[in-house]
């Protein structure tokens, strides 16, 4: 019996080391303000499996779809880093203007979008020559976040100062229209068949369900003290919202209603998820951790120790 469970682990191993990239679990990727790193967790384990250098500030973030380039935003810099994923270190460094914050990357990779906050802009960077070829002015102030949608048609960029929703035809490159939301809009998430995007307006403690055919708001969702990040499973099914209170709540796509609270951490920020939907990794600040949360159960597995004021988590 010992002989046949030597013979079963040796073979389960064998079939782990052949299996292909495809088949391995993705990573999550967390930007540390204070630590001016990147803590890289293994979303088959939640354990941190190195740490890279990532500039002094690192705040939004965006991975490539092919998974070796990360794009930071680096405030005390003015810029945008790049980063080579497998050698571990910054390769780039695209100047952008005063207070870089929020980073978008377009379906196809070709396009980074960084909302930089003083300039009331967003850059638009092709990533294949590492150049600005835009700076948009956008007609809100203060730009937070700038996300694509699942298409690559639009880009939304929640204005802080503005309370609207600038929306930016991504293939024109130029604005097309504002949606006024509540006070302070932050985070943004779309469906994943782009029909509708959630956006968190920290001040109005209220997520708003836009309609992107027609560029208006359906549903105020009220979504705990101080919404902020946005998070879509990838089924559409479910939108989570993390919130002052140290809290993600779970919103029911179908009916726009929050179905869950989950306690995590202190100031619970930027989230993501899984590829295949069943976890959520939630940022949080004043903890110096990353919550992770079932999102079948909508209950917290565990804490996972990162650097200092932890901003977000991207996953690829």
């Amino acid at each position: 019996m010992h002989c046949c469970r030597l013979i079963m682990t040796f073979a389960l191993f064998v079939l782990t080391m052949c299996a292909g990239p495809g088949q391995a679990a993705p990573f999550a990727y967390v930007p540390n303000e204070k630590s001016g790193t990147i803590s890289i967790i293994d979303t088959a384990t939640d354990m941190v499996t190195g740490e890279i250098p990532a500039g002094k500030r690192p705040r939004g973030m965006a991975v490539s779809p092919d998974g070796k380039f990360i794009y930071v935003s680096d405030q005390p810099t003015n810029g945008v880093n790049v980063i080579d994923v497998a050698a571990r270190s910054i390769v780039a460094n695209i100047n952008l203007g005063e207070s870089p914050e929020g980073v978008g990357i377009s379906p196809d990779g070709r396009w980074v979008a960084v909302a930089v906050e003083e300039s009331n802009s967003v850059a638009i960077i092709d990533t294949a020559t590492r150049k600005v070829v835009v700076n948009l002015k956008v007609t809100g102030k203060n730009p937070e976040h700038a996300v694509f949608s699942p298409d690559g048609r639009w880009l939304y960029v929640s204005a802080e100062e503005g309370d609207v929703v600038d929306v930016i035809d991504a293939r024109a490159q130029k604005q097309v229209t504002s949606i006024k939301v509540g006070i302070r809009p932050r985070g943004i998430g779309f469906l994943p068949d782009g029909s509708r995007a959630y956006v968190a307006g920290e001040e109005a403690n209220t997520v708003y369900s836009i309609d992107t055919a027609k560029q208006t708001v359906l549903r105020a969702i009220k979504a705990g003290v101080r919404a902020n990040g946005i998070a879509v499973r990838p089924d559409g099914k479910r939108v989570f919202v993390s919130n002052g209170e140290g809290t993600v709540m779970a919103i029911d796509t179908a009916s726009d209603t929050v179905i869950a609270t989950i306690r995590v951490g202190l100031r619970p920020w930027n989230m993501a998820i899984t590829p295949d939907g069943k976890k959520l990794y939630v940022a949080n600040g004043r903890s110096n951790s990353v919550s992770v949360i079932d999102t079948e159960s909508n209950e917290k597995i565990r804490d996972v120790a990162v650097g200092e004021l932890p901003w977000g988590v991207v996953i690829r």
